[in-house]
């Protein structure tokens, strides 16, 4: 199982983060950088298990570019979804990391 590094770490100065804990004990960070109301950059960290990753992963390439307006229709089916095979007793990952970037997207829309 591989995830896509290219959005995984953590950023210094973003305009938008959260954090977020999951029932299961995973932890999913969200880094956002805003310009003219668009996503230009995203990071997710998170010390999750593999499949926690690759939702993050998938969460981040789902929004990237996109404007605020359009990542708030994202959902943890459409990311479930985009991730074959992802098993049952892990759908709970999707959510989490939807959850945290819907955090990130209070916390810059709460700022501005």
């Amino acid at each position: 199982m591989n995830s896509n590094d290219e959005y995984f770490g953590r950023m210094n100065d973003p305009s938008a983060f959260s954090f977020l804990k999951g029932p299961c004990g995973d932890e999913m960070e969200f880094y956002l950088v805003i310009d003219d109301n668009k996503i230009s950059d995203i990071k997710y960290y998170t010390e999750g298990c593999g499949y926690t990753k690759l939702c993050g992963a998938e969460t981040a390439r789902l929004v990237k570019g996109k404007s605020i307006g359009e990542v708030l229709s994202i959902s943890s089916a459409e990311v479930m979804n985009n991730i074959k095979n992802l098993p049952e007793d892990h759908m709970h990952c999707s959510i989490l990391a939807v959850s945290a970037f819907y955090g990130a997207v209070a916390d810059y829309l709460l700022k501005s």
